[in-house]
């Protein structure tokens, strides 16, 4: 198995974010894309929901990215894993959907949470729904409002704890 790796210094400064989040954007939609490719050629890949898989953050500061196949190797991924393979596979049923990411500040540090945005607004997040735990944050702390973003979420985003991490 060939694994490709990229390199990449990201978010090493307040002043480096409007890039940073711009190559943020073009990786979710090639992570998106290569596992629209996967679905394809692999049509009886179970859907998102009914896979098994779980959500499992990665350790700090460790960060790799996943496709289907190996999120169902190793039956769990994180965020951008489980909404890029939601968004393949709504594309794949004819569905727009989009990987989007919100942004926060813990103290110093920048915490990004990637979520699937519909075609009609409304925000899914499959880390959620796959049991990320309570240490999430709410739709409101993720600038999703009280509008039907928001309600898109409600009861799945879990709340922040009183740490703010």
């Amino acid at each position: 198995m060939r694994r490709i790796g990229f390199r990449l210094q990201l978010f090493r400064s307040e002043s480096e974010r409007g890039y940073s989040e711009e190559v943020l954007g073009v990786l979710l939609r090639a992570l998106s894309a290569s596992n629209l490719a996967y679905l394809r050629q692999h049509p009886r890949t179970p859907a998102l929901y009914r896979a098994g898989v779980r959500y499992r953050a990665e350790p700090f500061p460790r960060e790799e990215w996943r496709g289907v196949a190996e999120v169902l190797r190793e039956h769990h991924g994180d965020c951008e894993d489980l909404a890029c393979w939601r968004v393949a596979e709504l594309r794949r049923r004819g569905v727009a959907a989009e990987p989007i990411f919100r942004h926060r500040q813990v103290g110093r540090l920048s915490v990004y949470h990637i979520l699937v945005r519909h075609p009609d607004g409304t925000v899914e997040d499959p880390s959620a729904l796959l049991g990320m735990n309570a240490g999430g944050v709410s739709a409101a702390e993720l600038g999703l409002g009280r509008g039907g973003a928001a309600r898109a979420l409600a009861g799945c985003l879990p709340r922040a704890r009183r740490d703010g991490v």
